[in-house]
């Protein structure tokens, strides 16, 4: 008996990534300055700077990620899903969702910080 993806396993999957490539995109100039702002530091934080390079490739690849999900959760139409199955309980699309949005606000702290990091450091 062949195995199927229970509907709505993409979009949970696309949010997954698109929140990944978010905290990755925000590794070199977010992550530092909430790490400081809450107490933590050290010589290692300041090496996540090391990282500045890469944003772009890793903003490049999230960004499609983000919209695709976010296309699927609002644009698609509902998957049809049988009583009981995760898909079937909202909260688990409102959590998608949620962290979809999530991610796009990283995503554009990321993408901006060359603007408003002066600000701060």
């Amino acid at each position: 008996m062949k195995k199927t993806a229970q509907p709505g396993s993409s979009d949970r999957l696309l949010a997954v990534g698109g929140i990944a490539g978010a905290v990755l995109a925000s590794t070199c100039c977010v992550l530092p300055l909430v790490l400081v702002t809450v107490g933590i530091g050290g010589a290692w934080v300041s090496q996540l700077t090391a990282l500045a390079p890469y944003q772009p490739y890793v903003l490049g690849a999230t960004v499609p990620l983000l919209g695709i999900g976010l296309w699927h959760v609002y644009l698609r139409p509902a998957p049809a899903c049988e009583p009981g199955t995760l898909c079937a309980v909202p909260s688990s699309r409102r959590f998608t969702k949620a962290a979809l949005w999530a991610g796009v606000g990283l995503v554009a702290l990321a993408a901006t910080a060359n603007l408003w990091g002066p600000y701060f450091w």
